[in-house]
Order: structure tokens, then sequence, then C-alpha cells
């Protein structure tokens, strides 16, 4: 009997100086939440990203904010691997366009490969389009097509290993035209057209829609038409091999706990749901929805097939 005593001792003595050696594990938040959109702000995942950041901010008392993190001509990978490198935590989450987790492991950035990022759910259908002035010599794809055999035309875009922008260049080369030459810039806007810097050039149509009426939009790189531009066919109505949408989601390093996830994930299912997001998506033409992250896992997937195909085309 005293031994069976002597052991419950024992057994209780540890198990006390255990609780008091391991710390129970803090519940998210339990800090400033940043959320890293690796362009500059005032595009459509910029605002929702504010909405989204406001949003947790608001349900669990702690600090959240959106940080802009433009890569200067390198696209979105500079403001990737700030994700990446971050504690995986749930304390610094990405706000990604899709190339991210398909072009971003096969460029050469260490951090990036193999990919360390699972989404959290995608959020956003960019209004992507290809636009020109409007007093330029061609008012649609076929037209610029014909222009360019026989005169320079300068193309302006995110980052050369971006969807959109392979997508452009594949649908030129389908077209029998190429850019007499391209660059990358981190905002593609009114000005960047006004200024004559680009001849086309690939962007949202939220950042030129304050000039919507001086410029042409040539082809949307949409699954529908967008509503802002009716008119204008998408790409795949032009040439059905290269249809994609440009999507935009949420994403945390892959060791991120399921709590933080499930946190995030309401924050945004709430605003999505919101009539401050309806009306936005009217307002801009985006799509704007909720995937979780087995739909987005499999988005990602099936967008990886469209990414091969374009290589392909552009070899």
């Amino acid at each position: 009997m005293k031994k069976i005593i002597s052991s419950l001792l024992c057994a209780t003595v540890l198990a006390a100086s255990a609780a008091v050696t391991v710390p129970a594990q803090a519940e998210y938040p339990n800090k400033p939440v940043q959320f890293i959109v690796p362009w500059p702000p005032g595009d459509l995942e910029d605002v929702l990203t504010r909405m989204i950041a406001e949003d947790l901010q608001n349900a669990h008392g702690q600090p959240a904010a959106v940080v802009n993190k433009p890569g200067k001509g390198a696209g979105p990978f500079p403001g990737a691997v700030e994700v990446a490198k971050a504690d995986p935590d749930g304390h610094t989450v990405g706000s990604f366009v899709i190339g991210v987790p398909i072009i971003g492991p096969r460029i050469g950035i260490p951090e990036l490969n193999p990919n360390p990022f699972e989404p959290v759910g995608i959020f956003l259908t960019y209004p992507f389009v290809l636009v020109a002035a409007k007093d330029a010599p061609y008012q649609s794809m076929a037209e610029l097509a014909e222009h360019a055999k026989s005169n320079k035309v300068i193309l302006g875009h995110f980052g050369a290993p971006l969807i959109p922008t392979k997508v452009s260049l594949a649908m030129a080369k389908n077209m029998g035209f190429s850019y007499a030459s391209d660059a990358a810039f981190d905002a593609l806007d009114c000005n960047t057209i006004a200024s004559g810097d680009v001849d086309v050039m690939n962007t949202t149509i939220q950042l030129v829609m304050p000039c919507l009426d001086k410029v042409n939009v040539l082809a949307s790189v949409t699954e529908e038409r967008i509503s802002l531009a009716p008119d204008a066919p998408t790409v795949g109505e032009l040439d059905s091999s290269l249809g994609v949408a440009l999507w935009n989601g949420l994403f945390v390093h892959k060791d991120t706990p399921a709590d933080a996830r499930a946190k995030i994930e309401a924050a945004a299912k709430r605003v999505i749901a919101s009539d401050k997001a309806k009306k936005f998506a009217q307002e801009t033409g985006a799509l704007i929805y909720w995937k979780d992250a087995a739909s987005s896992t499999a988005q990602i997937e099936a967008d990886t097939v469209i990414f091969d195909r374009l290589n392909e085309i552009l070899q």
C-alpha cells in the first residue's frame, strides 16, 4: 500500500511539474496580424483584403492590417518570400495571385521551392483586361494583330512569369504576331497608358476605371465577359486553348495551426457575404466568392495544367 501511495504522489508531483514548465498555447491571434499584399495599394485584392483584415481585428481585438510589398517588376514573389520566411503561426498571411503557388516553385527562388504554402481559400477572380488607348489604330485583337505585323507595339504587364502575361504573349503568337517589346510595371493604370510608356497593357479594369472612357478594352482574361466592358470578348472566346481566369486567395505557411486557419477563413467568409463586398463587385466587375481549402487546392491543380500548356505554346 505504501508503494502505491508513493507512486501516486510521484505521479502527482511530475504532473504538477509538467503543468508549470509547459505553458498553455496562447489563443490565436495573440499579436498583430499582417496580410501581405505583394502589389501597390488600390487594386481589387488590396481593397478586399483590407476588409478581411478589419473583420478579423473586430472579431478578435488584435490589430490586423494590410502591408503592401510590391516587387518592383518582379511580380508578387518578393512579397511571397516574406510570408514564407515568417513564423508559421498565422500572424503573417499572404494575399496571393494564381502565380505564387503555380509559378513560384519553378523560377529558382529557394524559399518558394518546394511550395511552402497552403490555401485558406480563394475569394476573387480579377477582371483582367488587355487595353489600349481609345485613339489607337486598332479597336480589336484582330486589328491589333494586323497592325503589329508592320508596326512596333509595346506591351506592359505585371511580370514576365505571370499567367496574365503568358496568356497575352501566347494569344499573340497564336494570332501570328509578336510585341516589339514588353516591360514589367508595379502599377498599370491610366497614367501608364496616357504617358505612352506602353501601347497595350495587361491590367485589371479596376486600375483603369477613372479613364475607362479613354481606353479600349480589347479582351478580358476571364471566364465570362466583364459587366463593365460587355462588348469585349474573353480570351477564351478568341482562343479556346487559352481559357483561364486569374484569381486571388489567402495563403498561409503549410505548418500554420488549424485554429488560425479557421479564424482567418471565418473572417473572409463574413466579408464575402457582406453587402459591402457585393456592392464592390457590382461597381468593379470583379467576381467575388469563397472557395474553401479543398476546392482551392483542386483549382490550383487544374490551373497548373493550363500553365504547362501556355509554356508549350511559348517555347
